[in-house]
């Protein structure tokens, strides 16, 4: 390992090294051993559109003849959010592996604090790195445009790249895989939108406005445009991400002032459970809310019947979908692959929507979680 991979391996603590054949194992007349996935236990959060593509990509896959890829999956982190998408990519690789088809790495930071513009700067690193040693693939969560010019070097050396949960429009990647923001958003919009009142009214959402981060300006837009729509008045709230009670004390002071008032609170982040702490502030414990992702504190709230609903984005198939779609590129090629993946691809973009789930189902859903090996 190079200087570089020593650097990196320092700052991720963590290699996942994938069960698969060597290159001696590739000749020609050799039968190809059959992808076989992992079963998964029915339950009613399954995706069935998304497994039956995933189903379709395997079939189409196993028809071809074999071919090795040395493949590298290189996360933002393996820990919090992405931790689902780590077990994700690590099955996908697995049951690559295991059929003759793939070796390589799963990778990602073990540090949560560490600065993102160095952060940003070790995966374009590894990046290069990881070309060097012979990638044939690339599936990777980036940490914004400054990689994509490394990203772009790979791909025009002919390895095809897939963007995971954040995607580089602008690069030339073969395909995203992740939520569509706007999207996302009016899909939350609408889950509280059945729960307000009459107009007149105005739905404060704790939300993202800096055109910086524009997933999040997406995210938060398609939720308004579903209350504007509907006649509402809409308070978009800046998250103070890091300092909860400034945020929360922010949101007070918007609830009491709006006019005409607030009959709704929604929270497209993390920290959408702050929503509940506002209400209460503003002494409006009553409001519906409905929240984004899954946060301890979240699930707590939902199981106190504060929170009505939360929307948790699919980061296990993120991390599956990952690796057998840049084999599939390899396997079947890349326009095969995209046909295949038509149900759900728009514009390059593999939409894998969001789990809607209930108050009443937090711990069903969190049972779900357990069943797939995502705990968050």
């Amino acid at each position: 390992m190079t200087m570089i991979g020593r650097s990196w391996a320092a700052a991720i603590g963590l290699m996942l090294m994938t069960a698969a054949c060597g290159a001696s194992d590739t000749e020609p007349a050799r039968t190809a051993t059959p992808i076989k996935r992992t079963p998964l236990a029915q339950n009613e959060f399954i995706p069935v559109e998304i497994e039956a593509t995933i189903d379709k990509l395997v079939a189409e896959i196993n028809k071809s003849p074999i071919q090795t890829m040395q493949m590298a999956v290189l996360l933002k982190s393996l820990n919090d959010f992405f931790a689902p998408v780590a077990t994700g990519a690590n099955r996908a690789m697995g049951e690559l592996g295991v059929s003759g088809r793939v070796t390589g790495n799963v990778l990602g930071s073990t540090n949560t604090s560490g600065d993102q513009e160095q952060l940003m700067e070790l995966q374009t690193e590894q990046i290069e790195e990881t070309v060097a040693e012979g990638a044939e693939g690339i599936a990777v969560t980036p940490f914004g445009e400054g990689n994509a010019a490394a990203l772009d070097k790979a791909i025009a050396k002919g390895i095809p790249v897939v963007t995971l949960d954040t995607d580089l429009a602008k690069s030339k990647r073969s395909i995203y895989v992740g939520i569509l923001s706007t999207s996302a958003g009016a899909t939350a919009g609408d889950t509280l939108l059945a729960k307000l009142p009459g107009g007149p009214g105005t739905v404060l959402i704790h939300g993202w406005a800096d055109p910086s981060w524009m997933d999040g300006v997406n995210r938060t837009q398609g939720a308004a445009g579903v209350f504007k729509k509907a006649g509402y008045d809409v308070i978009v709230h800046q998250s103070i991400y890091d300092d909860e009670a400034r945020d929360v004390e922010t949101m007070k002071g918007e609830i009491e002032a709006a006019d005409p008032p607030v009959v709704g609170l929604i929270g497209m982040f993390s920290d959408s459970y702050r929503c509940v702490l506002a209400a209460d502030a503003a002494g409006a414990p009553n409001l519906p809310i409905v929240t984004f992702d899954f946060a301890p504190q979240t699930a707590d709230y939902m199981r106190q019947k504060r929170i009505i609903a939360t929307h948790v984005q699919r980061q296990y198939y993120e991390g599956y979908l990952g690796p057998y779609i840049v084999y599939g590129i390899k396997s079947v090629g890349l326009d095969a692959t995209k046909k295949i993946l038509a149900p759900q691809l728009e514009d390059n973009q593999f939409d894998l929507g969001v789990d809607v789930v209930p108050g009443d189902k937090v711990d069903a859903y969190i049972d779900f979680l357990d069943d797939i090996g995502a705990e968050q």
